[in-house]
């Protein structure tokens, strides 16, 4: 209860900061910046070094990219049925298919599971959601708009990722035991990673023009947060017959409102900005009460 009154308490924080204009109009950029190659790398070197590996892992990974499909085939089919413009349906796409598995998904993680529950939660962004958006999330950005990306932009952008060296590293330094010290440098600061995180998100909220984008906002949203977590929590748990702590912090992820940075992506392609701003301003407080029915749910898995 701590920790999820920590994160409320960050967020609207940060709402009250940006309204009465008390931080720079570049705060969440560098907050972001910090988060990126301080926090999200000190706790993959840590949490990653302490992952014991199971059979579940393939689950784990395949989680984000199976995500990512069902929200491709489901925003094609119901764009072409209500006739949505290219840039809509491209932000649907993106905003739709890819989760907050980091800046929000990892504090809202320690809120509801603790500390064990991070290593998996990192993996889950560093293979799934990182590498969805640096690859799938690219080409159908490009798509759905005027450019097409390179492979050469897409491999760079995927190495350059500085949460990712530090994944990679943490694999390799497995067999090595960490001296105390270390630990807990690396322990403190991943700690800054959910006020700074909640922070950021709270400066960066805004609702815009709800009206005109209500029905698309509803439909974006709805699959998001309920239809496609379902979907996955269906076909691991029901079909595949998946269970334990670690497959729940997985579809607890799959509950994650919109990633920001899928949205920054889409309005850097100018694929309907305005609604995929919406989709993480609306998602990520109506999240808090959505995420608290997953956990609830997922009780029993």
């Amino acid at each position: 209860m701590n920790n999820i009154i920590l994160l409320i308490l960050c967020f609207v924080a940060g709402i009250l900061l940006r309204r009465g204009k008390l931080m720079p109009d570049n705060a969440p950029a560098t907050l972001n910046s910090f988060i990126i190659h301080i926090s999200v790398p000190a706790l993959a070197l840590l949490y990653i070094h302490e992952l014991k590996l199971s059979g579940d892992i393939v689950l784990v990974i395949a989680m984000a990219w199976l995500y990512f499909g069902l929200a491709a085939a489901f925003f094609w089919l119901v764009g072409r049925y209500m006739q949505l413009t290219r840039g809509t349906i491209g932000a649907l796409m993106l905003t739709g298919g890819m989760g907050n598995t980091a800046f929000f998904g990892l504090p809202m993680i320690e809120a509801y599971y603790g500390q064990q529950g991070i290593a998996t939660g990192i993996l889950i962004d560093q293979t799934g959601s990182f590498l969805v958006l640096s690859t799938l999330g690219i080409i159908v950005a490009g798509m759905y708009s005027s450019g097409r990306p390179t492979a050469a932009t897409i491999v760079l952008g995927i190495l350059r990722f500085p949460p990712l060296i530090a994944l990679a590293l943490a694999f390799l330094l497995l067999p090595v035991s960490y001296p105390d010290w270390f630990s807990a440098v690396l322990k403190r600061l991943g700690d800054t990673l959910a006020p700074l995180a909640l922070l950021s998100v709270g400066l960066q909220l805004q609702l815009g023009n709800l009206e005109g984008n209500l029905n698309k906002l509803a439909i974006g949203l709805g699959f998001k947060l309920l239809l496609a977590p379902m979907i996955i929590y269906l076909l691991y748990v029901q079909v595949l017959g998946a269970h334990g702590p670690t497959i729940q912090v997985t579809l607890f992820e799959a509950a994650m409102p919109p990633m920001i940075t899928a949205a920054i992506v889409a309005q850097d392609h100018k694929l309907d900005p305005e609604l995929a701003t919406m989709m993480v301003a609306v998602g990520l407080p109506l999240s808090f009460i959505t995420l608290s029915g997953w956990w609830w749910l997922l009780q029993g898995v």
